[in-house]
């Protein structure tokens, strides 16, 4: 049934006020981020000199060439080891489905609800006992087994809608369950696999927390970690704390920009099945 005139505008205007709420403040941190420094901005209004040096200061001082590497080194060590893990898992949990499965995708499920504040605690204790506390590794492993969860019912979601008369066919032929997963359905899995990756990537570099608690040096954090120590230094020079901000949040901005119709394929391949 084709929408009406009035359902269209009430759509349209909805869309755009939420448009609204979520550009308004990034414009607000860039031009509060052209400001002189140490000065208080008045709202929205464009700087009358706008100080674009703030941004190359920013990159300086918070050292922000050894922070892009390690945030690189961070998503590469995290996001390949996530997608090979829990596509396996998936596809055993959708696929095989053993005896048992149910059970695991239900700890799977729980692991859902647990939040990373809840358990940081003890991750400094068992980091610092086993001798990788303030190193890559203290995040690295953590984010691994915390998008565990996420990641496997992401990709189970995409396995147990795939039509059985697939696999059936493959076993005629002689595949083994490694053939399944490495030729036919990995393949197939591609939209999901890629979108997953994304969102990883993006939640890895926007990392804050585990960063901020587990590395106490700032040159071994990801971005958003660093920005804690940044503000802690800088908490009165808002326009430098502001580009320092732009700065960090420009990377994911442009992830999403360059891969949104995968995003996309991928949610909509999602909705259709489901």
């Amino acid at each position: 049934m084709k929408p009406s005139k009035s359902e269209l505008l009430v759509g349209r205007l909805f869309l755009f006020t939420l448009m609204a709420f979520t550009v308004l403040p990034f414009i607000s941190i860039f031009i509060t981020a052209l400001y002189p420094s140490n000065t208080i901005p008045n709202g929205l209004e464009w700087p009358s000199d706008p100080q674009w040096g703030n941004f190359i200061e920013a990159f300086k001082v918070a050292n922000m060439a050894a922070l892009l590497g390690s945030s690189t080194f961070i998503v590469l060590a995290v996001v390949p080891v996530s997608l090979v893990i829990s596509t396996m898992a998936a596809f055993a949990i959708g696929i095989l489905r053993f005896k048992g499965s149910g059970v695991i995708l239900t700890l799977f499920i729980f692991g859902l609800t647990l939040p990373f504040g809840g358990i940081i605690i003890p991750l400094y204790f068992l980091e610092r006992a086993i001798g990788i506390y303030n190193t890559r590794l203290a995040i690295v492993l953590p984010l691994i087994g915390l998008y565990m969860p996420f990641a496997v019912y992401w990709m189970r979601s995409h396995f147990v809608n795939m039509p059985p008369e697939i696999s059936e066919a493959a076993r005629v032929d002689g595949a083994t369950s490694w053939d399944l997963f490495r030729h036919i359905h990995v393949p197939l899995a591609a939209p999901p696999i890629v979108s997953l990756g994304i969102l990883l990537s993006v939640w890895t570099w926007n990392q804050f927390l585990l960063a901020l608690v587990l590395v106490e040096d700032p040159t071994q954090r990801t971005m958003a970690g660093a920005l804690g120590a940044f503000q802690g230094h800088y908490a009165t020079n808002v326009p430098l704390l502001c580009a320092g901000t732009i700065m960090i949040l420009v990377p994911t901005l442009v992830i999403f920009v360059i891969f949104q119709r995968q995003i996309i394929n991928a949610l909509i391949q999602g909705a259709v099945k489901g």
